[in-house]
Protein backbone atom coordinates (compact mmCIF):
# COMPACT_ATOMS: atom_id res chain seq x y z
CA UNK A 1 0.00 0.00 0.00
CA UNK A 2 1.92 3.18 -1.15
CA UNK A 3 1.09 6.63 1.00
CA UNK A 4 -0.62 8.52 -0.83
CA UNK A 5 1.57 11.86 -1.26
CA UNK A 6 -0.90 14.02 -0.09
CA UNK A 7 -1.20 12.36 3.30
CA UNK A 8 2.68 13.20 3.90
CA UNK A 9 2.99 16.99 4.42
CA UNK A 10 4.84 18.20 1.08
CA UNK A 11 5.74 21.33 2.60
CA UNK A 12 8.14 19.60 5.34
CA UNK A 13 11.81 18.11 4.11
CA UNK A 14 10.69 14.26 5.21
CA UNK A 15 7.55 14.82 3.13
CA UNK A 16 9.35 16.49 0.60
CA UNK A 17 11.61 13.37 0.11
CA UNK A 18 8.73 10.84 0.35
CA UNK A 19 6.72 12.74 -2.06
CA UNK A 20 9.85 12.80 -4.35
CA UNK A 21 10.94 9.00 -4.34
CA UNK A 22 7.01 8.23 -4.93
CA UNK A 23 7.08 10.22 -7.82
CA UNK A 24 10.17 8.32 -8.44
CA UNK A 25 8.69 4.87 -8.28
CA UNK A 26 5.52 6.12 -10.29
CA UNK A 27 7.48 7.85 -13.19
CA UNK A 28 10.79 5.77 -13.53
CA UNK A 29 9.79 2.14 -11.54
CA UNK A 30 7.57 -0.52 -12.00
CA UNK A 31 5.80 -0.56 -8.68
CA UNK A 32 7.75 -0.67 -4.97
CA UNK A 33 9.46 -3.76 -4.23
CA UNK A 34 7.64 -5.78 -1.08
CA UNK A 35 7.98 -4.71 2.32
CA UNK A 36 10.18 -7.80 2.29
CA UNK A 37 12.45 -7.21 -0.25
CA UNK A 38 12.96 -3.50 0.83
CA UNK A 39 13.90 -4.60 4.73
CA UNK A 40 16.12 -7.49 2.94
CA UNK A 41 17.47 -4.32 0.38
CA UNK A 42 17.83 -1.57 3.79
CA UNK A 43 20.05 -4.27 5.49
CA UNK A 44 22.37 -4.91 2.61
CA UNK A 45 22.50 -1.01 1.89
CA UNK A 46 23.09 -0.52 5.74
CA UNK A 47 25.62 -3.22 5.68
CA UNK A 48 27.42 -1.09 2.91
CA UNK A 49 27.81 1.62 4.76
CA UNK A 50 28.95 -0.28 8.22
CA UNK A 51 31.66 -0.98 5.45
CA UNK A 52 33.12 1.69 4.69
CA UNK A 53 32.26 3.09 8.72
CA UNK A 54 34.42 -0.08 9.80
CA UNK A 55 37.23 0.33 7.44
CA UNK A 56 37.55 3.95 7.41
CA UNK A 57 37.31 5.19 10.75
CA UNK A 58 37.27 1.82 12.50
CA UNK A 59 40.45 -0.35 13.68
CA UNK A 60 39.96 -2.55 10.34
CA UNK A 61 42.08 -1.27 7.34
CA UNK A 62 40.82 -0.25 4.04
CA UNK A 63 41.61 -2.08 0.86
CA UNK A 64 42.06 0.05 -1.83
CA UNK A 65 38.94 -0.78 -3.90
CA UNK A 66 37.12 0.47 -0.92
CA UNK A 67 38.69 3.90 -0.90
CA UNK A 68 36.83 5.28 -3.38
CA UNK A 69 33.90 4.67 -1.98
CA UNK A 70 31.27 7.20 -1.46
CA UNK A 71 29.93 7.07 2.30
CA UNK A 72 27.22 9.90 1.25
CA UNK A 73 25.91 7.91 -1.83
CA UNK A 74 25.49 5.28 0.23
CA UNK A 75 23.85 6.62 3.16
CA UNK A 76 21.55 7.85 0.49
CA UNK A 77 20.63 4.44 -0.54
CA UNK A 78 19.69 3.72 2.83
CA UNK A 79 17.52 6.65 2.98
CA UNK A 80 15.98 5.66 0.08
CA UNK A 81 14.71 2.49 0.64
CA UNK A 82 13.68 3.47 3.79
CA UNK A 83 11.58 6.49 2.33
CA UNK A 84 10.08 3.55 0.22
CA UNK A 85 9.40 1.53 3.30
CA UNK A 86 7.76 4.61 4.89
CA UNK A 87 5.37 5.25 1.41
CA UNK A 88 4.09 1.57 1.01
CA UNK A 89 3.52 1.04 4.49
CA UNK A 90 1.58 4.72 4.98
CA UNK A 91 3.99 5.69 7.79
CA UNK A 92 4.25 9.82 7.44
CA UNK A 93 8.09 10.09 8.49
CA UNK A 94 7.76 13.42 9.30
CA UNK A 95 5.14 13.48 11.75
CA UNK A 96 6.90 10.59 13.53
CA UNK A 97 10.49 11.95 13.17
CA UNK A 98 9.01 15.25 15.28
CA UNK A 99 7.30 12.76 17.49
CA UNK A 100 10.76 11.11 18.34
CA UNK A 101 12.02 14.24 19.22
CA UNK A 102 9.39 15.91 21.04
CA UNK A 103 10.20 12.07 23.25
CA UNK A 104 14.21 12.51 23.11
CA UNK A 105 13.89 16.36 23.80
CA UNK A 106 11.83 15.47 27.35
CA UNK A 107 13.23 12.18 27.86
CA UNK A 108 16.32 12.61 27.31
CA UNK A 109 17.17 16.01 28.22
CA UNK A 110 19.47 15.74 30.99
CA UNK A 111 20.40 11.88 30.30
CA UNK A 112 23.70 12.01 28.41
CA UNK A 113 24.90 14.83 30.27
CA UNK A 114 24.78 12.81 33.80
CA UNK A 115 25.84 9.91 32.04
CA UNK A 116 29.61 9.10 33.85
CA UNK A 117 30.92 7.08 30.57
CA UNK A 118 30.08 10.18 28.20
CA UNK A 119 32.10 12.40 30.43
Amino acid sequence: MALDPIESNPDLPLGKLQEEVHQWIENHGVRYFNELTNMAQLSEEVGEVARIIARRYGEQSEKESDKAKDLGEELSDVLFVLLCLANQTGTDLQAAFDKKMNVKRERDHDRHHSNEKLK
